[in-house]
Order: C-alpha cells, then sequence, then structure tokens
C-alpha cells in the first residue's frame, strides 16, 4: 500500500516542480544522476566480490576494532553505507561473521559515511568537478564493454564516480540559479519545531532515495547556495542517518534471523545517535565552533562545518554505544529469538546470501551438509540402526546382528518433508546463482555441489528398496540370508562412520585415497556377489526365492554405497591443495576402479586420513 500511494505521489511532486521551474528540472536531473553513479559504483563494487572485499570482511570478524575498522574503510571506499550494511548482512546470513561482528561493521560503516560530506564540502564545491566527470565517464564507458569481468567491474565504479561528480555539478548549479527565482529559506523553522520537522523531512528523503549520502550532498549543495538554513541542514544531517536504516531494514527481509537482527542493531544505533545528537545539539554546535576555528574552516563555511558537526555527532554515537556494544547484541538475541530448527526447511539458503560468490558457496555447503544429516538419519532407521549407537560402538557387526527390531516410521512422508524439500530448494537455488555473473570457479563448485546433492538422495533412494527385506530377514535368526544382510547393513554402516570421520578431520589432513580403497572394496564386493550367492544355492543354504530378493537389493546397497563415497569425495577433498593434485592425477577412474578389485587383496583397507 505505501509503495503504491509513494510513487504517484513522487511523480506528482516532480511534474509539479518541472512546470514551476526550470531550475527544479536541473535540481531534480541532479539528484537521479547522483543516484544512477551510486548504483554503478555499487554495481561496480559486487563485480570485484570473490576476492579482497570477502576476505577482508571474513578477517573482520576477529575483533570488534577490526571489524569497526573495516566498516569505516569499506564505506569510504564504495561511497555507500548501505551496500556494507547488505554485504554484512549476507556475510552474517551464512553464517560466515558473527552477529558482535556485524554489529561492529555497521558502527563503523556509520563513520565511514561522513567522508562523503567531507569530499562534497571540501571538494565537490570549491572545484570544477563536471571537468573530471567527463573524462570519467568516457573510460568507464569504454571499460564497461570489456570481457574481463574486474575491467568491467573498474569501468562501473569509473563511470559512476562521474555519474556521482557530474549529478554534485548538477545539483549546486541548479540551486545557485534557483535562489535567484525561489528563496526557500522563507521555510526556514527555528527552535525545537525547525528541529523536528527538519529531522522528519531528512528521514522522508533518505527513505526515499535510500541513500544518505545523496540527501546530505542535496542538503549540503543547498546550504552552500543559502537555500536553507544551517540549523535546519544540522536536522537534515540527523534525519538523513534515521532514514537511512531503511536499506538494512529491506534488506532483512529475505535474510535469515540473524539478518533480521544486525538491520534491528541498526535502527536502534542510529536512533539513539539521532536522539543524542537532537538532545544535545546546542553543545555539539560549541564543538563544531570550536573545531571548525581551530582547523582553518572560515565561521561562515556552513557546508564544511556541517560535515564537522556530521563526523561529531556519528563518533559520538560509536563512543556511547561501543562499551554497551554486548549488551546490544544480548538484547537483540532476546528481540529476535533463533527460531526452533525445522529439518525440514533450507537453514542457510535464501536471496539475502545469493549476491556474493563466497556467500553463495558457504551457504551451498552448509546445506549439503544439512541435506546429507538428514539423509544419513533416514538411511540409517532404513536400515534399523540408531546413528548415535553406531558412532560410538566399536563393533559394527556386532551392533548390527544386535539390532534386528525394526524402526517405525512412514519412510514416503519423511523423505518428502526432509529430504525432496531441501534438495528442491538446493537445485533452485543452484539455478538462481549460476544466472548471476559469477566466476567459472564459483560456478564449478556449485554445480558441483548440486551433483553432490543428487548423490545422496540416490542414496536415501536405494535405502528405500533396500528397507523391506532388509527387516524381513534380519527381525528373527534366519541362518545364511540374515547374515547376507547383516553384512550390508554393516558395510553401510562402517563407510557412514568412515564418512563421519572425515568430516571431523582438520581439512589439511584429509586425504581422498582412503576412499578410491573404499570404492574398490564396493566394486570387489559387488563382483564377488554373484559367485557367492551360486555357491549358497548350490550347496542348498539358500533357496532361489530369498537369493534373487538378495541379488537385487545388494545392487541397491552397493548402488547406496558408491553414491556416499562420491559424494564425500566431491565435498570433503580439498582440490586445491598440492596433496590433493597428487591424488587426482593417482585417483582411479570407475573402469580402472572394477580392474583393480579384481587385483587387490580382500582385505587391503586405507583410514580416513593421510
Amino acid at each position: 500500500m505505501l509503495n503504491r500511494l509513494l510513487l504517484p505521489t513522487i511523480l506528482l511532486v516532480l511534474s509539479i516542480g518541472f512546470w514551476a521551474s526550470s531550475n527544479f528540472q536541473e535540481i531534480a536531473a541532479g539528484v537521479a544522476i547522483f543516484l544512477f553513479g551510486m548504483m554503478m559504483l555499487e554495481d561496480g563494487f559486487k563485480l570485484f566480490s570473490g576476492g579482497l572485499l570477502e576476505r577482508a570482511l571474513e578477517s573482520a570478524t576477529r575483533s570488534i576494532p577490526k571489524s569497526i575498522g573495516f566498516g569505516i574503510f569499506a564505506t569510504t571506499i564504495m561511497q555507500s553505507s548501505s551496500l556494507v550494511s547488505v554485504i554484512t548482512i549476507s556475510f552474517l546470513s551464512a553464517g560466515l561473521i558473527t552477529l558482535l561482528a556485524g554489529v561492529g561493521i555497521i558502527f563503523g560503516a556509520n563513520i565511514g559515511t561522513t567522508t562523503g560530506a567531507w569530499l562534497v564540502a571540501g571538494f565537490g564545491l570549491k572545484v570544477n568537478i563536471s571537468a573530471y566527470a567527463l573524462p570519467m565517464l568516457a573510460i568507464g564507458i569504454v571499460l564497461v564493454f570489456q570481457k574481463s569481468k574486474y575491467l568491467r567491474g573498474a569501468g562501473f565504479v569509473l563511470a559512476g564516480l562521474g555519474f556521482l561528480f557530474l549529478g554534485i555539478h548538477h545539483m549546486k548549479e541548479g540551486f545557485e540559479a534557483f535562489k535567484d527565482q525561489f528563496d526557500l529559506t522563507r521555510f526556514a523553522l527555528k527552535g525545537v519545531l525547525g528541529l523536528a520537522v527538519y529531522t522528519l523531512v531528512g528521514a522522508a528523503a533518505t527513505v526515499v532515495m535510500q541513500s544518505s549520502h545523496a540527501t546530505m550532498v542535496l542538503v549540503i549543495t543547498a546550504l552552500a547556495a543559502g537555500q536553507i538554513s544551517y540549523e535546519n541542514a544540522l536536522a537534515l544531517a540527523i534525519g538523513a542517518n534515521i532514514g537511512t536504516t531503511i536499506t538494512a531494514i529491506i534488506g532483512s527481509f529475505t535474510a535469515n534471523f540473524q539478518g533480521k537482527r544486525l538491520a534491528l542493531a541498526h535502527l536502534i544505533f542510529n536512533l539513539v545517535t539521532a536522539a543524542v545528537a537532537l538532545v544535545f545539539i546546542m553543545p555539539i554546535r560549541v564543538a563544531v565552533d570550536y573545531i571548525s576555528a581551530g582547523v582553518g574552516i572560515a565561521d561562515t563555511d556552513y557546508a564544511l562545518k556541517l560535515a564537522v558537526f556530521h563526523t561529531i555527532f556519528n563518533l559520538l554515537g560509536v563512543i556511547l554505544m561501543l562499551p554497551v556494544i554486548h549488551r546490544l547484541v544480548a538484547f537483540l538475541e532476546r528481540m529476535i529469538v533463533q527460531p526452533k530448527e525445522d529439518l525440514s526447511l533450507p537453514i542457510y539458503l535464501s536471496e539475502a546470501v545469493d549476491e556474493f560468490p563466497q556467500t553463495i558457496q558457504v551457504a551451498m555447503r552448509r546445506e549439503i551438509q544439512h541435506l546429507y544429516d538428514n539423509s544419513v538419519e533416514l538411511i540409517l532407521q532404513s536400515l534399523n540402526l540408531n546413528p548415535k549407537q553406531l558412532l560410538a560402538v566399536k563393533d559394527i557387526d556386532a551392533l548390527v546382528a544386535a539390532s534386528h527390531s525394526p524402526v517405525e516410521f512412514d519412510f514416503d512422508i519423511q523423505y518428502e518433508h526432509r529430504i525432496k524439500t531441501l534438495y528442491s530448494a538446493i537445485v533452485e537455488f543452484a539455478t538462481r546463482a549460476a544466472a548471476k555473473d559469477m566466476p567459472p570457479d564459483v560456478i564449478d563448485d556449485i554445480y558441483s555441489m548440486r551433483d553432490v546433492a543428487a548423490q545422496i538422495v540416490r542414496a536415501v533412494k536405494s535405502a528405500k528398496h533396500l528397507r523391506r527385506n532388509a527387516s524381513k530377514y534380519t527381525q528373527a535368526r534366519q541362518g545364511v540370508i540374515a547374515d547376507l544382510y547383516n553384512g550390508l547393513r554393516a558395510e553401510i554402516g562402517r563407510i557412514l562412520v568412515e564418512i563421519h570421520k572425515l568430516e571431523h578431520t582438520d581439512p589439511e589432513d584429509r586425504s581422498g585415497l582412503w576412499l578410491d580403497q573404499e570404492r574398490i572394496q564396493v566394486e570387489r564386493d559387488a563382483q564377488e556377489t554373484n559367485t557367492r550367492i551360486e555357491a549358497l544355492i548350490r550347496d542348498r543354504r539358500l533357496d532361489a526365492t530369498k537369493a534373487t530378493s538378495f541379488l537385487n537389493d545388494s545392487n541397491y546397497a552397493y548402488s547406496l554405497m558408491r553414491d556416499l563415497l562420491g559424494a564425500a569425495r566431491a565435498y570433503y577433498i580439498e582440490t586445491e591443495e598440492a596433496m590433493a593434485e597428487v591424488e587426482r592425477i593417482l585417483a582411479l577412474e570407475d573402469d580402472e576402479l572394477i580392474d583393480a578389485a579384481l587385483d587387490e587383496e580382500p582385505d587391503s583397507r586405507a583410514g580416513p586420513t593421510s
């Protein structure tokens, strides 16, 4: 409803303004060009993601000062606290950074956003920046059409800066000409009423433009042209700080509970900062005058004094909030409680994490682990085995022999809720991610993880086919046929235990060689099954009906094992390490595995680590 009313209202105001004054057209065009420049700047920095930006953000989790420092640095470079907020929400939703670090980054971003006011007031208003804008645009657009992702990113950044400069130029020129026709200062309000009204105006303008930086540029250029009073400009700056939280709030709509916590932290911080600035505005103005005089800013240079004010009250907000940052985090955790985990729903996949390569990869891998955990539980229940007992026991064969009571559950319902739903979400997420402009290695990893998910799901389906007879022939002592099925159950259980060990082994110590040995063993067993069954039939130890059932079920069991081992190799083994490169060279192809299975000693096994 708000959006449906807001757009017509904005268009109506613009139409009236265009009709009333040609200079208003130049101001409005300046704002539009400036916002378009910010969009290009953000798109350019997104093209550089997958490298320095993500690594720097991950390192910012190590301490609160580093988090604040990253927020200051990133916002200064990108000139967009909104983009920094969205990136932080994305990384927090993917679990790459902690909530504490995310709050620290938001604190730093508020300080970093003050650099924009300094650049405009100290450089943009005193230099003919349109002379710099045109060469930037020309070079930037040439780079935008290059094939290299990073050249295109540089082109977007350069063109974005050019449009920023051009927008500032047109806003400045528009206000300079506007003052000769229409004096906006007659709308100035003094005292508490002026503070309240212009704070709301500043917040509303920032909500509409979704950029406090754009609001500050508009305020500074209007102030420099004498179109608004200094006192009202201060209130507009305070309001801009409140309004800038709208981007983080909107970004949190598609995020998980952690992203929503961070958006609330952003709102609380900016509201507290604004409240302090409004309550202590007179002492802060005195401090601004004192500092301005100390650094040589003229008493009538209100644009630079506004930049000083903007910096002081943002710094003051961080100084006040930093000692209670841990209490703030605790409050956020109480206010937005982590939802009870629903194993049937995706935990990490959301639109909030699919903008950046690093968050896409991490979210995808963690959701694959979620799918695997659900699948292992379902597979073991199908085989009448308890997951906790299996991981704790030393004698798997004894546990399998003792586990003959069927686990009562509806396989189809469990599959639909806990496997199919997750797999569908993974496939949909992979498709959405692959459609984005991502580095080839990221796309390859996404497709590889999607294939891992497919292998896991196939293993679950094999367990479904295996379940009926595995329960039927192991509920009571039935001689050879029970031993045969228990052998399959034990082998599947042993592979799951070894994969569990691999999961909890340090990545640098993981080796894929044991997986090849396991695959050799599976192929050898599959090759020997027919021979064993034929011998049992000849010796009259097994009738043909049971033998046929077992041969069919053994095919499902060996397919299940192959899929589990293939998924483990693709998921856990680091292919970029030097050791992994050697292992890839030594890794056996499927046809080689079958040959090796026929030649290997029956008891040849390898452990899960190198």
